[in-house]
């Protein structure tokens, strides 16, 4: 996994020629809005077709140098984009659904109550997603015995004293693990958002 900051990657797309900054961005990115999309009722197909409109006007914009870092997160303005986006695709989907013949199990869709809950779901996705990209970082910088007893204990809900059992461990040895990988997910993540 390729290990560079939101910053570093901004910096990189500044060149619109670098495709492996544009490749770089779209895998960072697509995978979190995706999810968002899904979250708002987007089937599956429409989610990673809104994804991917999302990542287009982002890029369409950027280019023409709409993105402000001192205006605000890149977090905050990609939000922007994607719900935008994923309204404009449940609208259309809302449409075509009306045109054909209405079949058995069509779903049934309700727009985002505000853009509050909307905003909501989009940190949790963020989050979770900086998240899984700082564990995948420490799986690679820790011991495999530290990070399993950090699974046990924050992953699986086993207490301390049940993880050293199984791993066969003082107690101590737990906490000192779970103080290690937190403090480095702390540290990535820093890192990782970079101030962006």
């Amino acid at each position: 996994m390729d290990w560079i900051t939101t910053s570093t990657i901004l910096q990189d797309l500044t060149d619109f020629n670098n495709r492996t900054a544009w490749d770089r961005f779209a895998r960072r990115f697509c995978g979190p809005i995706t999810r968002f999309a899904r979250q708002l009722g987007l089937s599956q197909a429409d989610a990673e077709e809104a994804a991917q409109e999302t990542l287009l006007a982002f890029a369409e914009a950027f280019r023409k140098g709409q993105y402000d870092r001192n205006r605000g997160r890149l977090s905050r303005w990609l939000f922007g984009i994607a719900f935008r986006q994923v309204q404009a695709k449940k609208r259309s989907v809302i449409r075509r659904s009306a045109q054909s013949t209405h079949a058995a199990g069509a779903p049934i869709w309700q727009d985002v109550a505000d853009e509050t809950s909307a905003v909501a779901s989009w940190d949790r996705e963020w989050e979770q997603s900086l998240l899984s990209m700082c564990l995948e970082r420490v799986r690679q910088q820790v011991e495999p015995a530290t990070m399993h007893a950090f699974d046990l204990v924050m992953r699986d809900g086993q207490s301390p004293a049940k993880a050293a059992d199984i791993l066969g461990v003082p107690v101590r040895s737990v906490y000192n693990a779970k103080y290690t990988v937190l403090t480095r997910l702390r540290a990535l993540k820093a890192e990782l958002e970079d101030s962006v």
